[in-house]
C-alpha cells in the first residue's frame, strides 16, 4: 500500500474511532455490486479488506444480498458465490426478502448503532449511506479498496458531539460553526518603511589639527605679544655715534 493512501485510510479511520467509537472487529456489511466488482478485478476481499483496513474485520452480508444474487441466474452467479463466502447477518426478512439496498438501508437506519461498515458500488445506495451519519463507505476503484472520507452529515453530527461534550449550549454552538465557516481576512502585511537616521550619527566631525607646533606658538588669549629685538640693529646704531 501507498504511504500516502495509508495515511488517507488512517486519518479517516481516526475520525470514526475518535467521534463514533468505531472498533476492532470492523463490521463490513457486503452487497452484491461489491461482490461483483471483486470477481471482476481479482480482488480476494477475504485478504484484502484486513490488510487495507489495517485492523480485524467481520465480513458480512444479508440473506436478502444472496437472494437477490441468485435470481440473477447465471449473470451474477459467479458474484453469488463470493457473497455465499461472508456470515449472513440476520435482517428479518428470510421469508419475503427485500431488494438488497433496502435491506442494508434497514440494518443501518436511523443512526448505524451496530457501527457497520457498508462495501458498495451502488451510487444510489451510496448516496443515501451519506445522508445517515456516522456510515463508513467502501468502494473498490479497479483492483484497489477505498475508504470513502466521511460524508457533511457525519461531520456535522461529530461537531455536535464535540460541543456537547465541552458544554456548549445550542446557541453558543451555532455561533461558534457561524465562526468557522466566515472566511477568513487575510491581514496586509504593512510595508517596511526606512528607519530614520541615528541622531547621534549627524553631528559634525571634530576637526584635527595637523599642525601641533603652531598651537604651542600662539598666544594665550589676554596676553601680550612680546616683541624680539635684534642685536644687529643695536650694534649698528653704536657705531654710527
Amino acid at each position: 500500500m501507498k504511504v500516502k493512501r495509508q495515511k488517507n485510510v488512517r486519518h479517516v479511520l481516526s475520525f470514526y474511532k475518535n467521534n463514533f467509537s468505531y472498533y476492532e472487529p470492523y463490521q463490513v456489511l457486503i452487497d452484491g455490486t461489491f461482490c461483483k466488482a471483486a470477481l471482476q478485478f481479482k480482488v480476494d476481499i477475504k485478504e484484502q479488506l484486513p490488510k487495507y483496513l489495517e485492523g480485524n474485520v467481520q465480513l458480512l452480508t444479508t440473506s436478502c444480498v444472496q437472494a437477490e444474487l441468485e435470481a440473477f441466474g447465471p449473470l451474477m452467479y459467479g458474484a453469488f458465490l463470493v457473497a455465499k463466502r461472508f456470515k449472513p447477518r440476520k435482517c428479518g426478512h428470510k421469508g419475503a426478502p427485500l431488494p438488497a439496498a433496502d435491506c442494508l438501508l434497514g440494518l443501518i437506519k436511523p443512526h448505524n448503532e451496530h457501527h457497520y461498515f457498508v462495501a458498495t458500488q451502488d451510487p444510489l445506495l451510496t448516496q443515501k449511506l451519506k445522508n445517515i451519519p456516522a456510515v463508513p463507505l467502501l468502494y473498490l476503484n479497479k483492483a484497489t479498496p477505498v475508504l470513502d472520507r466521511p460524508s457533511a452529515r457525519s461531520v456535522a453530527k461529530a461537531e455536535g458531539l464535540q460541543d456537547t461534550k465541552i458544554g456548549l449550549s445550542e446557541h453558543e454552538a451555532s455561533v461558534l460553526k457561524a465562526m468557522k465557516d466566515e472566511p477568513t481576512v487575510q491581514q496586509k502585511k504593512k510595508r517596511k518603511r526606512p528607519k530614520a537616521p541615528n541622531p547621534l550619527s549627524c553631528k559634525p566631525k571634530k576637526q584635527k589639527t595637523s599642525d601641533t607646533g603652531s598651537q604651542k606658538n600662539e598666544p594665550a588669549v589676554g596676553q601680550k605679544k612680546r616683541k624680539r629685538r635684534r642685536k644687529g640693529t643695536k650694534q649698528s646704531s653704536s657705531v654710527t655715534q
